[in-house]
């Protein structure tokens, strides 16, 4: 996955382990660089800034955004819609077919309304069983 994140509050890091260099997006570096108090958020809402802070571009992904989930924190609530880039769902079996059937019907919806299927944000998905 290539990563062009805008890194407003330089949260982006990198660990050398062997020879290889992976590339993370550090809370607590964020935390210090202006998004203070968020070690204090729930560990769900820390997943979710993480993905905010690792695919901010300004466009999808913007610092209001980012700044929106720490100020949860003010209101323990928050109006702001956010784009969330999962790299991953896990579910039951039981659960996950009728989400894949779910995504087909949604393909099947955009392309009777004349839009391009494949132009939308529905992601492949691969099922592992």
């Amino acid at each position: 996955m290539t990563n062009s994140s805008l890194n407003s509050f330089n949260a982006k890091q990198t660990l050398n382990v062997g020879d290889k260099i992976y590339t993370y997006f550090s809370l607590p570096e964020a935390e210090k660089n202006g998004l203070a108090g968020i070690s204090k958020l729930p560990n769900s809402l820390k997943v979710v800034l993480e993905n905010l802070l690792r695919f901010e571009d300004g466009r999808t992904v913007t610092k209001e955004d980012i700044l929106a989930c720490a100020n949860w924190l003010k209101t323990k609530s928050s109006a702001q819609e956010i784009s969330f880039r999962p790299a991953r769902v896990l579910m039951q079996d039981f659960t996950g077919v009728p989400a894949v059937v779910d995504l087909a019907a949604m393909r099947d919806a955009t392309a009777k309304l004349g839009a391009d299927p494949q132009k939308k944000s529905i992601r492949r998905c691969r099922l592992i069983w």
